[in-house]
């Protein structure tokens, strides 16, 4: 296992769309190094979530683990690590609510972003064996923010108000988790 770079907005591997991960590939072992390569580097960046694109694999794989405590996210309902392969997303309620997001590609930054709040997210496993799963609130959030990464797309292209992108210092200096929340 090896922690890896994570790359950072501007490098062109961020903003090409993902290849889909074939049945044969999903069970080889650089697929499970690969996976194995992204858990020791999801730990090492403090990140919930990290995209293959983001350790500059241009495939559609993810892996999402949200501690129960401790995240610099704040309570959250908690998920075991779980890889996801070739992920397929259904918003189900058009409804919005927004968040600041992070990434580890944008290191530093947070900006508000409003998503839909009700997802379906259909998927495989590291076997190739097929999932449905449906979120909501936060964790919908975190899910189509790793898998727009599969796509290209960085959070601050989902921003509808740039004068909401910040550093995280200012975030946490002047208390905009409380003052721009909605």
């Amino acid at each position: 296992m090896a922690v890896r770079k994570v790359l950072r907005m501007g490098h062109p591997t961020l903003r090409r769309v993902a290849r889909p991960v074939s049945n044969k590939e999903a069970t080889s072992e650089p697929i499970a190094r690969l996976v194995e390569d992204m858990v020791e580097t999801l730990h090492d960046y403090g990140g919930i979530g990290l995209a293959a694109p983001q350790v500059n694999e241009s495939i559609r794989l993810a892996i999402i683990e949200i501690p129960s405590m401790g995240s610099r996210y704040g309570d959250l309902e908690p998920m075991p690590l779980t890889v996801f392969i070739n992920p397929v997303v259904t918003v189900l309620d058009a409804s919005t609510s927004g968040y600041w997001e992070g990434c580890l590609s944008l290191p530093g930054l947070r900006g508000w972003v409003e998503r839909p709040q009700h997802i379906r997210v259909d998927y495989k496993d590291l076997n190739f064996g097929s999932h449905s799963r449906e979120f909501g609130g936060f964790q919908a959030t975190v899910f189509q923010h790793e898998f727009d990464h599969l796509d290209g797309t960085l959070f601050v292209d989902r921003m509808t108000d740039t004068s909401r992108l910040v550093f995280e210092e200012e975030y946490v200096k002047y208390g905009l988790s409380d003052t721009l929340d909605e």
